[in-house]
């Protein structure tokens, strides 16, 4: 490989950063149960141990997603007890998830249900969040929302959208300067009929009411089949209403699959898109890149080694496009040429250089095999395994 492109793959890693999920080590399962591991974590201080372990392997996950009902079970009482967890692993609590569809006061909607006072306790939770996020010193808090309607007529749909507006609005105004809110978007699930923030349109439009620390947050298993997601990237970073991203692959609808396992030069194109919104305007996107997976067969902390490690190539094969050549290309409509550039890089492999990237920092070359050797999977097996075996399988 030519001097120049492995520069470019050394200094696209020295800027990759991607949050890892602490649900993604728990048991978790779809709705018709759970299937459950022997090594699932169960408390936060697990996840966190676990985290530590993907972060020690890869080097580029300092972060750690936090859902403020499950790892958070005394609100912010539970930021004390997070910091020294903090410590104790080497990984700092990253985005604070809002859970605003688990409680049965929701099963009509929160921000958008009928019942003033179940929204203003979806309001007050969300206020709860904010402050979380403060006491651990936390950028971004993500809201993603279940509301909406199974049939036809049930469900006055300009009025939920008043009510949105309204709640995001409070929401925002409860800000700390350093923070951002983060507004998720999904066609459809659980909702079918209709979805109170179906597209990326709906959560621009409400993000942008909310105010200016609001932006738009990308789950690419949020989208219809065959959907052009780059397109939607590159609109939002027009618009720089792109905050950040779920990472996950699909085969069909949610399915939070390993990222890259069905698609990798789809996530390629994502990456293309940013880089190339970088190099036009010589400024980097300010985009938080957040890993949300259910490791319902694999185990979770090798699944996660797993994407954590593809995330990293495909975006240092996003690194090596020409984008001089590719803008004047796309100029002259050289269409072959301009898309070879795109095949070219994709089609390159990074792995030798990741490698050397990750001598240079004292780090292992297969951080899947240095932690399948490590015996931490053997040690928190036995550790939790008969724990594990009496947990009562249920639907989730």
């Amino acid at each position: 490989m030519a001097g120049r492109d492995a520069e470019k793959i050394f200094l696209s890693l020295e800027e990759f950063r991607i949050e890892i999920p602490s649900w993604g080590f728990a048991n978790t399962g779809t709705r018709f149960g759970k299937f459950l591991q022997p090594a699932a974590a169960a408390t936060t201080e697990e996840k966190f141990s676990d985290a530590g372990q993907v972060h020690r392997v890869t080097g580029v996950c300092p972060t750690i997603a936090l859902h403020v009902l499950w790892d958070c079970p005394e609100g912010i009482n539970s930021a004390k007890t997070i910091a020294a967890l903090e410590t104790k692993y080497g990984v700092q609590a990253g985005s604070i998830n809002t859970n605003l569809f688990q409680d049965q006061i929701y099963k009509y909607g929160s921000f958008g249900n009928p019942d003033p006072e179940i929204r203003q306790h979806a309001l007050q939770h969300t206020i709860d969040s904010i402050e979380i996020a403060r006491k651990l010193h936390s950028r971004d808090i993500t809201m993603w929302f279940a509301d909406g309607s199974n049939y036809p007529g049930t469900a006055n749909i300009r009025q939920r959208k008043k009510w949105f507006e309204e709640a995001l609005k409070e929401s925002h105004n409860r800000l700390y300067p350093e923070q951002r809110l983060l507004v998720e978007y999904k066609p459809f699930e659980p909702a079918f009929y209709h979805t109170d923030i179906a597209d990326w349109g709906m959560s621009m439009h409400l993000s942008k009411t909310a105010g200016p620390q609001a932006k738009v947050l990308v789950d690419t298993g949020h989208h219809y089949q065959s959907q052009n997601i780059e397109q939607i990237v590159a609109w939002l970073l027009s618009e720089k209403m792109l905050g950040g991203f779920h990472f996950n692959d699909r085969r069909y609808a949610d399915d939070d699959l390993t990222l890259g396992s069905i698609d990798p030069y789809q996530v390629f194109r994502i990456f293309h898109e940013i880089l190339s919104y970088e190099w036009e305007t010589g400024a980097r996107a300010d985009i938080a890149y957040m890993i949300d997976q259910s490791h319902n067969l694999k185990g979770k902390i090798e699944e996660t080694i797993q994407t954590v490690t593809m995330a990293q190539q495909l975006f240092a094969k996003a690194a090596l496009v020409d984008h001089a050549a590719l803008a004047d290309a796309q100029t002259r409509c050289d269409l072959i040429r301009a898309e070879s550039l795109l095949q070219d890089a994709f089609n390159t492999d990074v792995r030798p250089q990741i490698q050397e990237w990750r001598t240079s920092k004292g780090l292992p070359q297969d951080p899947l095999k240095t932690f399948q050797e490590s015996g931490y999977l053997e040690r928190i097996t036995k550790e939790r395994a008969e724990r594990n075996s009496h947990s009562v399988s249920s639907y989730a």
